[in-house]
């Protein structure tokens, strides 16, 4: 019998403990960011020849995510319309998104500059729940 209590016992302190470990592990995920660039395209030719495919090239190697966005695909509600092209890019959290924009992302955006005015911000996203 006691040894029905003993096996009895340890299942539900494995369960508790394994439930402070997700618990923990929960608190220690950060939320995602996303990336938005609202973006004047001037010369669409030597944008779409030069800058976008190194663009992309560098989201995708720093763990970047295309989730919307390209020439003319926006709607404006209300305020000024928005640029001729807006993207938005996700990353794992917002740390990610700084050290790829602080790295290749400003690098490549220099040379879109040649065929574009841009405005970039981040924002955190929400904890999914």
């Amino acid at each position: 019998m006691q040894s029905k209590y003993k096996f009895m016992l340890t299942a539900v302190g494995a369960f508790a403990l394994g439930a402070l470990a997700i618990q923990g592990l929960h608190a220690q995920m950060k939320p995602p960011a996303y990336f938005v660039a609202e973006v004047n395209v001037k010369d669409m030719d030597g944008f779409k020849a030069e800058f976008l495919p190194a663009a992309m090239k560098d989201v995708t190697a720093a763990g970047g995510k295309y989730l919307a966005g390209g020439f003319d695909k926006t709607m404006a509600f209300s305020g000024e319309p928005p640029p001729n092209r807006v993207v938005i890019l996700q990353f794992e959290n917002m740390a990610a998104a700084k050290a790829w924009q602080d790295g290749n992302g400003r690098a490549t955006q220099k040379i879109g500059e040649k065929y574009a005015t841009f405005r970039t911000f981040a924002v955190e996203g929400v904890e999914a729940k």
